[in-house]
């Protein structure tokens, strides 16, 4: 079982959350995890605040919002 805290050490080590990641972790926050898990994730989203780690989705959305607004 892939646990929260190995999905939020890599993110953070290469400094990048994929939409198959986050999908992985919106999975695993719906069931029970540990305080370990927990402190891992809260870490995950500061550092992704900060911008330290990028998130594939936000990035593909704001290509799209670009694209959009050139075309329009």
């Amino acid at each position: 079982m892939t646990l929260i805290r190995k999905i939020a050490q890599e993110a953070q080590m290469t400094g990048y959350l994929t939409i198959n990641a986050e999908n992985q972790l919106r999975q695993l926050l719906a069931k029970q995890y540990d305080r370990e898990d927990f402190k891992a994730f809260m870490t995950l989203q500061l550092a992704a605040m900060e911008g330290r780690v990028k998130q594939e989705s936000r990035e593909l959305l704001h290509s799209c919002h670009t694209q959009f607004r050139q075309a329009g």
